[in-house]
């Protein structure tokens, strides 16, 4: 990634996005640019027209964490966009992002016996791990068939943002589409500014910007958010619409990959789908993920390993 490029855009993009109105400026009718003008940035800024202008020319290198703090409270960034801010600068000064290790997925990422045997251990919920560049790279046997449209059989490492934007059954298991796709990018943008060096995200970003005109849309939009919690909507091809709560536990002895757990509200209509689908999965043996076959993002099978996805 060109660090400069996305430095420039990133400003620019979150500069457009606030109006005099929201920055306390009196607007007028003479305006040329949406949101802010470069001047009234570096005021509510406290810096000088010419410095800011340099910032958002992508030239942040050595930029302080004084300056980097008042232009994100000019701008009115949130605390991703505020920390994505940071990845940026600190990958300009040649600093490893957010105090994460550049580390690869290795055997050992998604095939520690331990690790599994934690998962499996999630039994009424859908647990797996994901990695920054949304590959599924284990789950419980209630995630295996709760993500049997996802992972297929292939016998590749299956891939969400691939699934969300190349498959047509993405549209039927997610019924907003639209607001996961949103996600999907919006995730992906801050993972691109933690580690800009990541090879394989940055060949991702770059094949789901050729094969498809809403990817290549919504990452041109420069926002960013993280997964935290929240609830979102499913429809299961065998039990139906599933509304499901959702959790991201980081796993601190593999940075860069996080535990992801999907409950139902007790006593709800979805509880009762969830425990159908997970009746389901006891009934029939995996033939995806099974402790043989945990698999590498880029589909080669590892030994070893006590489960996972295949």
């Amino acid at each position: 990634m060109d660090n400069r490029r996305e430095v420039s855009e990133f400003l620019t993009s979150r500069r457009a996005k606030i109006t005099p109105e929201q920055a306390g400026i009196p607007g007028g009718s003479n305006r040329r640019v949406p949101g802010l003008r470069r001047t009234e940035v570096a005021i509510l800024a406290g810096v000088s027209v010419e410095y800011y202008a340099k910032l958002e020319r992508g030239q942040i290198a050595g930029a302080s964490a004084s300056v980097l703090e008042a232009i994100a409270r000019a701008l009115q960034l949130d605390d991703t966009e505020r920390a994505h801010l940071f990845d940026l600068a600190r990958a300009a000064d040649g600093i490893p992002a957010s105090g994460r290790p550049r580390r690869r997925a290795t055997r050992h990422s998604a095939s520690r016996p331990s690790l599994h045997w934690a998962l499996e251990a999630v039994t009424g919920a859908v647990a797996f791990v994901r990695d920054p560049r949304q590959n599924l790279l284990a789950t419980n046997a209630l995630g295996r068939r709760f993500y049997a449209p996802v992972i297929g059989d292939s016998g590749r490492t299956p891939n969400l943002a691939r699934f969300q934007f190349l498959d047509p059954a993405a549209r039927d298991f997610y019924p907003d589409w639209d607001l996961f796709a949103d996600m999907c990018v919006t995730i992906m943008r801050a993972e691109a500014g933690r580690d800009p060096h990541d090879r394989a995200l940055q060949d991702l970003v770059g094949e789901l910007s050729t094969r498809s005109d809403t990817f290549r849309r919504l990452w041109a939009a420069h926002d960013v958010r993280t997964h935290g919690t929240g609830t979102k909507r499913f429809h299961h091809p065998e039990v139906g619409e599933l509304t499901l709560a959702y959790e991201e536990l980081a796993l601190t002895a593999e940075p860069g990959l996080a535990m992801i757990i999907y409950t139902a509200e007790p006593g709800s209509p979805s509880e009762e789908r969830l425990r159908l689908l997970s009746s389901l999965s006891a009934e029939q043996p995996p033939t995806l993920g099974q402790p043989s076959r945990t698999l590498r993002p880029d589909g080669e099978r590892l030994s070893g390993g006590h489960g996972g996805v295949g």
